[in-house]
Protein backbone atom coordinates (compact mmCIF):
# COMPACT_ATOMS: atom_id res chain seq x y z
CA UNK A 1 0.00 0.00 0.00
CA UNK A 2 1.21 3.59 -0.71
CA UNK A 3 -0.23 7.07 -0.37
CA UNK A 4 0.32 9.06 -3.29
CA UNK A 5 0.55 13.12 -3.36
CA UNK A 6 -3.07 14.01 -5.15
CA UNK A 7 -1.38 16.66 -7.71
CA UNK A 8 0.78 13.82 -8.63
CA UNK A 9 -1.35 11.11 -9.13
CA UNK A 10 -3.24 13.91 -11.05
CA UNK A 11 -0.43 14.15 -13.11
CA UNK A 12 0.33 10.60 -13.82
CA UNK A 13 -3.27 9.70 -14.82
CA UNK A 14 -3.42 12.59 -17.15
CA UNK A 15 -0.40 11.64 -18.91
CA UNK A 16 -2.53 7.67 -19.62
CA UNK A 17 -5.49 9.34 -20.66
CA UNK A 18 -3.42 11.48 -22.87
CA UNK A 19 -1.59 8.78 -24.30
CA UNK A 20 -4.89 6.86 -24.65
CA UNK A 21 -5.81 9.79 -27.33
CA UNK A 22 -7.70 12.51 -25.65
CA UNK A 23 -7.55 16.01 -26.55
CA UNK A 24 -5.80 18.50 -23.58
CA UNK A 25 -9.34 19.78 -22.48
CA UNK A 26 -11.01 15.81 -22.08
CA UNK A 27 -7.78 14.38 -20.32
CA UNK A 28 -7.44 17.04 -17.54
CA UNK A 29 -11.49 16.18 -17.44
CA UNK A 30 -10.88 12.48 -17.03
CA UNK A 31 -7.82 12.66 -15.00
CA UNK A 32 -9.86 15.16 -12.45
CA UNK A 33 -12.97 13.01 -12.09
CA UNK A 34 -10.95 10.06 -11.09
CA UNK A 35 -8.59 11.81 -8.73
CA UNK A 36 -11.66 12.98 -7.29
CA UNK A 37 -13.18 9.87 -6.63
CA UNK A 38 -10.26 8.34 -4.84
CA UNK A 39 -10.13 11.89 -3.11
CA UNK A 40 -13.83 11.09 -1.86
CA UNK A 41 -13.30 7.54 -0.52
CA UNK A 42 -14.34 5.85 -3.71
CA UNK A 43 -11.19 4.05 -4.77
CA UNK A 44 -13.45 1.83 -6.59
CA UNK A 45 -14.37 4.68 -9.45
CA UNK A 46 -10.96 6.49 -8.97
CA UNK A 47 -7.75 5.48 -11.39
CA UNK A 48 -7.68 1.91 -10.52
CA UNK A 49 -10.60 2.05 -13.38
CA UNK A 50 -7.37 2.81 -16.08
CA UNK A 51 -6.59 -0.75 -17.06
CA UNK A 52 -10.19 -1.18 -17.74
CA UNK A 53 -10.30 1.69 -19.80
CA UNK A 54 -7.56 0.78 -21.79
CA UNK A 55 -8.85 -2.14 -22.44
CA UNK A 56 -11.90 -0.60 -23.92
CA UNK A 57 -10.09 1.36 -25.67
CA UNK A 58 -8.05 -0.87 -27.75
CA UNK A 59 -11.11 -3.15 -28.28
CA UNK A 60 -13.34 -0.30 -29.84
CA UNK A 61 -15.60 0.36 -27.43
CA UNK A 62 -14.76 3.44 -25.82
CA UNK A 63 -14.16 6.36 -28.09
CA UNK A 64 -12.01 9.47 -26.84
CA UNK A 65 -13.09 12.81 -27.99
CA UNK A 66 -16.78 12.00 -29.10
CA UNK A 67 -19.36 14.42 -29.37
CA UNK A 68 -22.95 14.08 -27.90
CA UNK A 69 -25.35 13.60 -31.00
CA UNK A 70 -28.45 15.19 -29.64
CA UNK A 71 -31.40 13.02 -30.67
CA UNK A 72 -34.23 15.18 -28.65
CA UNK A 73 -34.21 18.96 -27.90
CA UNK A 74 -37.78 19.95 -26.89
CA UNK A 75 -37.82 22.46 -24.21
CA UNK A 76 -37.97 20.65 -20.90
CA UNK A 77 -36.41 17.50 -23.01
CA UNK A 78 -33.25 16.58 -23.75
CA UNK A 79 -32.05 13.37 -24.80
CA UNK A 80 -28.03 12.81 -26.02
CA UNK A 81 -26.37 9.76 -27.29
CA UNK A 82 -22.52 9.32 -26.30
CA UNK A 83 -21.86 6.83 -29.07
CA UNK A 84 -19.44 5.65 -26.56
CA UNK A 85 -17.56 8.35 -25.39
CA UNK A 86 -15.27 8.94 -22.87
CA UNK A 87 -17.91 8.62 -19.74
CA UNK A 88 -16.83 11.37 -17.46
CA UNK A 89 -16.39 14.01 -20.32
CA UNK A 90 -19.76 12.95 -21.99
CA UNK A 91 -21.63 13.19 -18.97
CA UNK A 92 -20.65 16.44 -17.27
CA UNK A 93 -21.14 17.81 -20.76
CA UNK A 94 -24.70 16.28 -21.01
CA UNK A 95 -25.39 17.87 -17.29
CA UNK A 96 -24.02 20.81 -18.46
CA UNK A 97 -26.27 21.90 -21.54
CA UNK A 98 -28.99 20.75 -18.84
CA UNK A 99 -27.97 22.97 -16.58
CA UNK A 100 -28.08 26.01 -18.98
CA UNK A 101 -31.85 24.62 -20.26
CA UNK A 102 -32.90 24.55 -16.64
CA UNK A 103 -32.09 28.02 -15.71
CA UNK A 104 -34.06 28.81 -19.03
CA UNK A 105 -37.09 27.19 -18.01
CA UNK A 106 -36.99 26.03 -14.37
CA UNK A 107 -36.70 22.21 -14.94
CA UNK A 108 -35.55 19.87 -17.30
CA UNK A 109 -35.42 15.80 -18.16
CA UNK A 110 -31.51 14.85 -19.17
CA UNK A 111 -31.93 11.56 -20.94
CA UNK A 112 -28.05 10.39 -21.93
CA UNK A 113 -27.61 6.77 -24.13
CA UNK A 114 -25.12 4.94 -24.92
CA UNK A 115 -21.70 6.61 -22.61
CA UNK A 116 -18.62 4.48 -21.54
CA UNK A 117 -18.39 4.25 -17.83
CA UNK A 118 -19.57 7.38 -16.27
CA UNK A 119 -17.33 7.01 -13.36
CA UNK A 120 -18.51 7.99 -9.68
CA UNK A 121 -22.29 9.89 -10.21
CA UNK A 122 -22.40 11.46 -7.26
CA UNK A 123 -20.39 13.84 -9.18
CA UNK A 124 -22.80 15.00 -11.79
CA UNK A 125 -25.16 15.87 -8.77
CA UNK A 126 -22.03 17.61 -7.12
CA UNK A 127 -22.15 19.20 -10.84
CA UNK A 128 -25.33 20.47 -10.70
CA UNK A 129 -25.63 21.22 -7.11
CA UNK A 130 -23.12 23.83 -7.12
CA UNK A 131 -24.87 25.84 -10.05
CA UNK A 132 -28.01 25.76 -7.34
CA UNK A 133 -29.82 22.72 -9.06
CA UNK A 134 -31.30 20.02 -7.49
CA UNK A 135 -30.90 16.73 -9.14
CA UNK A 136 -31.99 13.13 -9.68
CA UNK A 137 -30.63 10.55 -11.84
CA UNK A 138 -31.20 6.77 -12.24
CA UNK A 139 -28.47 5.23 -13.76
CA UNK A 140 -28.01 1.62 -15.81
CA UNK A 141 -25.20 -0.41 -16.66
CA UNK A 142 -24.96 -2.94 -19.66
CA UNK A 143 -23.14 -4.14 -22.27
CA UNK A 144 -21.43 -6.08 -19.46
CA UNK A 145 -22.06 -9.64 -18.21
CA UNK A 146 -24.98 -9.00 -15.20
CA UNK A 147 -23.17 -8.38 -12.04
CA UNK A 148 -26.33 -7.73 -9.54
CA UNK A 149 -28.62 -10.68 -8.33
CA UNK A 150 -32.27 -8.78 -7.60
CA UNK A 151 -34.59 -9.83 -4.78
CA UNK A 152 -35.07 -13.50 -5.40
CA UNK A 153 -32.68 -14.29 -8.27
CA UNK A 154 -30.44 -17.00 -7.49
CA UNK A 155 -28.09 -15.63 -10.37
CA UNK A 156 -27.44 -12.02 -11.43
CA UNK A 157 -29.62 -10.29 -13.83
CA UNK A 158 -28.35 -6.38 -14.05
CA UNK A 159 -25.41 -4.20 -13.01
CA UNK A 160 -25.10 -2.47 -10.30
CA UNK A 161 -27.42 0.38 -11.68
CA UNK A 162 -26.66 3.53 -9.23
CA UNK A 163 -29.03 6.16 -8.27
CA UNK A 164 -28.18 9.50 -7.07
CA UNK A 165 -30.06 12.33 -5.38
CA UNK A 166 -28.30 15.72 -4.74
CA UNK A 167 -29.30 19.53 -3.20
CA UNK A 168 -26.67 22.45 -2.68
CA UNK A 169 -26.65 23.14 1.29
CA UNK A 170 -24.07 25.31 3.35
CA UNK A 171 -20.57 23.60 4.04
CA UNK A 172 -21.28 21.07 1.08
CA UNK A 173 -23.69 19.84 -1.14
CA UNK A 174 -26.05 17.36 0.12
CA UNK A 175 -25.52 14.64 -2.47
CA UNK A 176 -27.40 10.46 -2.30
CA UNK A 177 -24.41 8.61 -4.41
CA UNK A 178 -24.98 4.88 -4.10
CA UNK A 179 -25.09 1.70 -6.29
CA UNK A 180 -28.30 -0.44 -5.79
CA UNK A 181 -26.07 -3.61 -4.69
CA UNK A 182 -24.59 -3.98 -0.96
CA UNK A 183 -21.24 -2.82 -2.20
CA UNK A 184 -20.06 -1.17 -5.91
CA UNK A 185 -18.57 -3.72 -8.22
CA UNK A 186 -15.22 -1.73 -7.89
CA UNK A 187 -15.23 -2.02 -4.18
CA UNK A 188 -15.30 -6.15 -4.59
CA UNK A 189 -12.52 -5.42 -6.83
CA UNK A 190 -10.13 -3.06 -4.22
CA UNK A 191 -10.85 -6.38 -1.64
CA UNK A 192 -10.04 -8.81 -4.17
CA UNK A 193 -6.62 -6.95 -4.82
CA UNK A 194 -6.12 -6.26 -1.04
CA UNK A 195 -7.08 -10.06 -0.18
CA UNK A 196 -9.68 -9.28 2.15
CA UNK A 197 -12.62 -10.78 2.02
CA UNK A 198 -16.01 -8.53 1.82
CA UNK A 199 -18.59 -7.82 4.24
CA UNK A 200 -21.21 -10.57 4.94
CA UNK A 201 -24.50 -9.75 2.93
CA UNK A 202 -22.84 -8.30 -0.38
CA UNK A 203 -22.18 -11.35 -2.29
CA UNK A 204 -23.44 -14.87 -3.20
CA UNK A 205 -21.65 -17.58 -4.62
CA UNK A 206 -22.53 -19.59 -8.05
CA UNK A 207 -24.88 -21.67 -6.34
CA UNK A 208 -26.71 -18.85 -4.75
CA UNK A 209 -25.18 -19.40 -1.42
CA UNK A 210 -23.81 -16.58 0.50
CA UNK A 211 -20.15 -15.87 0.62
CA UNK A 212 -17.49 -13.32 1.45
CA UNK A 213 -14.89 -13.62 -1.14
CA UNK A 214 -15.03 -11.70 -4.28
CA UNK A 215 -12.02 -13.40 -6.59
CA UNK A 216 -14.40 -15.95 -7.90
CA UNK A 217 -16.63 -12.53 -9.09
CA UNK A 218 -14.25 -10.25 -9.35
CA UNK A 219 -11.97 -13.08 -11.75
CA UNK A 220 -14.12 -15.39 -12.98
CA UNK A 221 -17.92 -13.72 -13.49
CA UNK A 222 -18.89 -16.61 -11.08
CA UNK A 223 -21.48 -15.61 -8.06
CA UNK A 224 -23.00 -12.04 -7.89
CA UNK A 225 -23.42 -9.32 -6.11
CA UNK A 226 -26.29 -8.53 -4.10
CA UNK A 227 -29.12 -5.67 -3.98
CA UNK A 228 -29.65 -3.94 -0.83
CA UNK A 229 -32.27 -3.38 1.55
CA UNK A 230 -34.13 -7.09 0.21
CA UNK A 231 -36.95 -6.10 -2.34
CA UNK A 232 -36.33 -2.13 -1.52
CA UNK A 233 -33.14 -2.05 -3.27
CA UNK A 234 -34.15 -4.39 -5.66
CA UNK A 235 -36.98 -2.58 -6.88
CA UNK A 236 -34.50 0.71 -6.96
CA UNK A 237 -32.36 -1.33 -9.05
CA UNK A 238 -34.89 -2.48 -11.28
CA UNK A 239 -36.47 1.03 -11.96
CA UNK A 240 -32.71 2.75 -12.63
CA UNK A 241 -32.78 0.02 -15.15
CA UNK A 242 -36.05 1.14 -16.92
CA UNK A 243 -35.63 4.45 -16.50
CA UNK A 244 -32.37 4.51 -17.91
CA UNK A 245 -33.11 1.82 -20.12
CA UNK A 246 -36.63 1.37 -21.42
CA UNK A 247 -37.56 5.51 -21.01
CA UNK A 248 -34.00 7.30 -21.50
CA UNK A 249 -33.85 4.99 -24.25
CA UNK A 250 -30.33 3.58 -23.61
CA UNK A 251 -28.86 -0.44 -23.97
CA UNK A 252 -30.61 -2.73 -21.83
CA UNK A 253 -29.18 -5.19 -19.69
CA UNK A 254 -31.26 -7.43 -21.32
CA UNK A 255 -29.46 -7.08 -24.94
CA UNK A 256 -26.40 -8.97 -26.12
CA UNK A 257 -22.96 -7.86 -24.57
CA UNK A 258 -19.57 -7.68 -25.67
CA UNK A 259 -17.86 -7.27 -22.17
CA UNK A 260 -17.51 -3.70 -21.79
CA UNK A 261 -19.09 -0.81 -19.86
CA UNK A 262 -22.42 1.31 -21.54
CA UNK A 263 -23.93 3.35 -19.24
CA UNK A 264 -27.20 5.10 -19.49
CA UNK A 265 -28.83 7.73 -17.27
CA UNK A 266 -32.45 9.54 -16.75
CA UNK A 267 -32.19 12.63 -15.09
CA UNK A 268 -33.93 15.32 -13.70
CA UNK A 269 -32.58 18.91 -12.84
CA UNK A 270 -34.85 21.28 -11.22
CA UNK A 271 -33.43 24.70 -11.60
CA UNK A 272 -33.96 26.08 -7.14
CA UNK A 273 -34.04 29.71 -8.23
CA UNK A 274 -37.98 28.85 -9.78
CA UNK A 275 -38.73 26.83 -6.84
CA UNK A 276 -38.37 30.06 -3.98
CA UNK A 277 -35.01 30.50 -4.02
CA UNK A 278 -31.50 28.34 -3.09
CA UNK A 279 -31.36 30.24 0.28
CA UNK A 280 -34.43 28.77 1.22
CA UNK A 281 -33.41 25.19 0.05
CA UNK A 282 -30.46 25.74 2.35
CA UNK A 283 -32.29 27.37 5.34
CA UNK A 284 -34.17 23.82 5.06
CA UNK A 285 -31.02 22.10 4.96
CA UNK A 286 -29.32 23.59 7.88
CA UNK A 287 -32.13 22.90 10.23
CA UNK A 288 -33.02 19.35 9.00
CA UNK A 289 -29.27 18.76 9.74
CA UNK A 290 -30.04 20.23 13.26
CA UNK A 291 -32.75 18.34 13.85
CA UNK A 292 -30.60 15.18 13.10
CA UNK A 293 -27.49 16.25 14.85
CA UNK A 294 -29.64 16.48 17.82
CA UNK A 295 -30.47 13.18 18.25
CA UNK A 296 -28.73 11.19 20.95
CA UNK A 297 -25.73 8.84 19.52
CA UNK A 298 -26.83 5.64 18.97
CA UNK A 299 -24.44 3.03 20.47
CA UNK A 300 -21.11 3.23 18.49
CA UNK A 301 -21.47 6.12 16.86
CA UNK A 302 -19.43 9.61 17.78
CA UNK A 303 -21.46 11.74 14.88
CA UNK A 304 -24.19 11.65 12.52
CA UNK A 305 -24.03 12.97 9.00
CA UNK A 306 -25.66 13.75 5.62
CA UNK A 307 -25.16 12.37 2.48
CA UNK A 308 -22.27 13.85 1.06
CA UNK A 309 -20.72 14.46 4.28
CA UNK A 310 -18.28 11.72 4.35
CA UNK A 311 -16.84 12.31 1.23
CA UNK A 312 -15.78 15.61 2.05
CA UNK A 313 -14.36 14.33 5.48
CA UNK A 314 -12.19 11.79 3.12
CA UNK A 315 -11.61 14.61 0.80
CA UNK A 316 -9.90 16.61 3.59
CA UNK A 317 -7.80 13.79 4.85
CA UNK A 318 -6.78 12.57 1.69
CA UNK A 319 -5.22 15.78 0.42
CA UNK A 320 -3.43 16.43 3.78
CA UNK A 321 -2.11 12.88 4.24
CA UNK A 322 -2.32 11.45 0.45
CA UNK A 323 -4.51 8.78 -1.54
CA UNK A 324 -4.05 5.00 -0.60
CA UNK A 325 -3.56 2.70 -3.34
CA UNK A 326 -2.90 -1.14 -2.82
CA UNK A 327 0.01 -2.66 -4.08
CA UNK A 328 -1.68 -4.85 -7.13
CA UNK A 329 -3.80 -2.08 -8.29
CA UNK A 330 -0.73 -0.16 -8.94
CA UNK A 331 1.33 -2.91 -10.80
CA UNK A 332 -2.19 -3.45 -13.00
CA UNK A 333 -2.39 0.57 -13.81
CA UNK A 334 1.45 0.49 -14.38
CA UNK A 335 1.52 -2.21 -16.79
CA UNK A 336 -1.78 -0.66 -18.71
CA UNK A 337 0.91 2.21 -19.01
CA UNK A 338 3.28 0.28 -20.39
CA UNK A 339 1.17 -1.15 -23.07
CA UNK A 340 0.81 2.74 -23.99
CA UNK A 341 4.27 3.47 -24.48
CA UNK A 342 4.65 5.28 -20.88
CA UNK A 343 7.53 3.20 -19.02
CA UNK A 344 8.12 5.81 -15.93
CA UNK A 345 4.55 5.53 -14.54
CA UNK A 346 5.77 3.95 -11.65
CA UNK A 347 8.62 6.99 -11.62
CA UNK A 348 5.74 9.99 -11.58
CA UNK A 349 4.51 8.90 -7.95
Amino acid sequence: MRRIDPARLRAATERIVAAMGSDPAETRLIADHLVRANLAGHDSHGVGMLPAYVRMLREGKLIPNQSLATITDAGAILVFDAKRGFGAHMAHEAVARAIVRAREIGAVTLSLRNSAHIGRIGTYGEQAATAGMGFIAYVNVADHHPISAPFGCGEPRLGTNPFVTAVPAPGGAVVLDMATTTIAHGKARIARNKGEPVAEGCLIDAAGQPTTDPVPLVDHNVGALQTFGLHKGSGLAIMCEIMAGAVAGGQRADEPEQDSILNSMFAVLINLDALGGVARVAEGVAATRAHLTAARRAPGFDQIQLPGDPERGHAAQRTRDGIPIDNLTLAQITEAAAGLGITDFAAML
